[in-house]
């Protein structure tokens, strides 16, 4: 090629390369950079330059395989050796109409097993997820004891443990803190280890944090041997010591200070897990996102506002809104999701009728009804990050056991269940005999069997962390503060999820069992109105102020869809 023609053409081509980093750069979520078409492989990471040390090991972390009972069991009591065969579990992904091929076969299980982003993003494999997998409940390890199934559906991860708020995690409230939350999972039976395995548990993470020789794939690429990454030693690459808050001496640590520390490093990197935003704070990358930056829209809240006062303003900008710039295909472009990158008149529709909260309760508001979608989920997070009962245990429980069946169960007051633990509440490691009933998928064969939620923690005396901030919780909608009129109030509460990238969570509800977001809103249209008649045990106020005529449903999808975004 002459040198006149390169002249020519070069300019062209670094205008090209600086728009393809752009592009990438704004389309990247906060979650760790895929390395190649198998990111679920450890011998594919490497780490992401942008992560702080603390996150960066997190991710290493989250993603070990050693502290599970299966390599427990089958690694012939060396923690560097590899395993000659994997957990059957792993062999395939389970998704809620089939299986897929398990991107994990061969090895044991790790935290991101049930928390996927980008193993199976190609079209023929599933699709991308924001930190869930695909099934209506998850797999556990065999262990002989019955489970298959974890109770409840895998959450999405992504925007979930918001650093500074306070938030109470999983389903039922249980955990205090994103590190409380991986202890627990490290030890439970979600990575193999039964209720009395506890100290076998603890054992085995504090081994693999000692003996670790750094030769596997995720040592190599995150720093080698734990111990000198706990350390920081000088031959941990600079980018990977870890600030002095987070290191520990693991040869004269105790094993219960190594899990601590463990758990307090995969706390840090699921708090750093966040949908895209600029570099004003803003959340900038979904189709709606980008309708309030077009049309100079209020797009988080002020200092010392609230996320329900932001939505209010919100929502009264929008009915003002005279002539709206949309968004369409010149203002960007899915990769990850098969829809069009659109936020048009039927997505605005939608957002008014999300917005529009209960003036009504006994019909539409003027243009269409009333959602009273932000009374739980305010923007910008659309979540409260509180806990509702919305009928999901009562639709599941019904769908077994027959109409008006979750009204009639026998639910033991505050006195019986906590007298009678073992017979009433899940196993923990103190009562590690507790059958649980109460945090149980329903079945035909077991008619006292359900899940209600917040009711299997407050009270609990095993559970002490979260109990204040249930307890102001269950208090807020009512006065009455007696502890057994509190646990009245919590059942069938779940946690609120976020609604960004639903696109990338489905199956919905803890339940799994709304496949689509047309099921999940046909689901809010029958509990609303038998909330209003009376007829739902133990409703939140809120639902009963859903107010939806059959032409919102459509708009609403239509909303909901809009704050997907391409994370990865």
């Amino acid at each position: 090629m002459s040198r006149n023609r390169l002249a020519t053409i070069l300019p062209v081509l670094l205008l090209l390369a600086a728009l393809v980093w752009a592009l990438r750069t704004h389309l990247r979520g906060a979650g760790p950079r895929v390395a190649d078409s198998m990111p679920g492989r450890a011998s594919a990471l490497e780490p992401d330059p942008d992560d702080p040390p603390e996150v960066a090991i997190g991710e290493r972390l989250f993603r070990e395989t050693r502290f599970a009972q299966f390599f427990f069991a089958n690694g012939g009591g060396n923690v560097n050796a590899a395993l000659t065969r994997g957990d059957p579990v792993l062999d395939r992904t389970q998704t809620a109409d089939g299986t897929l091929p398990g991107p994990f076969s061969g090895s044991a299980m790790s935290c991101r097993a049930c928390h996927m982003v980008g193993e199976h993003s190609s079209p023929d494999r599933g699709g991308s997820r924001s930190y869930a997998d695909f099934a209506r409940r998850s797999p556990v390890p065999f262990r002989g004891d019955g489970q298959t199934l974890t109770a409840r559906n895998s959450p999405a991860m992504v925007g979930a443990a918001s650093p500074g708020r306070g938030a109470l995690l999983h389903f039922d409230g249980e955990f205090e803190s994103a590190a409380a939350l991986a202890r627990e999972t490290l030890l439970g039976r979600n990575l193999g280890w039964l209720p009395g395995e506890r100290a076998e548990a603890v054992r085995q993470v504090a081994r693999v944090i000692r003996e670790d020789d750094g030769s596997a794939p995720l040592g190599r690429a995150f720093g080698g041997a734990y111990r000198d990454v706990f350390a920081a030693a000088a031959s941990v690459p600079p980018g990977l010591r870890l600030p002095p808050r987070f290191r520990l001496e693991v040869g004269a640590a105790s094993d219960e200070a190594i899990v601590e520390a463990v758990a307090g490093l995969i706390g840090a990197y699921v708090e750093s897990l966040d949908f895209h935003r600029d570099a004003g704070n803003r959340f900038d990358g979904s189709p709606y996102d980008i309708f309030l930056r077009k049309n100079d829209l209020p797009r988080q809240p002020e200092p010392g506002e609230s996320d329900s006062t932001y939505s209010r303003r919100l929502s009264e900008r929008l009915e003002r809104l005279d002539a709206p710039r949309f968004v369409g295909p010149g203002d960007g472009s899915f990769r990850l999701h098969a829809q069009a990158f659109e936020f048009g008149p039927r997505e605005l529709r939608g957002l008014q009728v999300f917005l529009r909260e209960a003036a009504r309760p006994q019909g539409a508001g003027p243009g269409g009804g009333a959602g009273n979608c932000m009374s739980c989920h305010p923007a910008p997070r659309f979540t409260d990050f509180g806990f509702h009962n919305t009928g999901a245990a009562e639709s599941e429980y019904e769908a077994v056991h027959g109409s008006g069946a979750f009204a009639r169960l026998a639910i033991p007051n505050l006195e019986a269940r906590n007298a009678g633990f073992d017979d009433c509440l899940p196993a923990s490691h103190a009562h590690a005999q507790a059958r649980g009933p109460f945090r149980s998928v329903p079945s035909k064969s077991r008619p006292g069997d359900a899940d209600l939620g917040v009711w299997n923690v407050f009270g609990n005396p095993d559970l002490p962390k979260p109990q204040a901030a249930l307890r102001e919780m269950l208090g807020r909608d009512r006065p009455d503060g007696a502890a057994a009129a509190l646990l009245e109030r919590a059942i069938a509460r779940f946690k609120t999820p976020g609604l960004r990238d639903l696109g990338h969570s489905a199956p919905y509800l803890h339940t799994g069992r709304a496949g689509t977001l047309e099921d999940v809103l046909a689901h809010y249209v029958e509990f609303s109105a038998r909330a209003r008649a009376g007829t739902m045990r133990n409703p939140d106020p809120r639902i009963s102020g859903i107010v939806l005529t059959a032409g919102d449903l459509p708009d609403l999808a239509a909303f909901l869809r809009s704050l997907n975004e391409d994370y990865e």
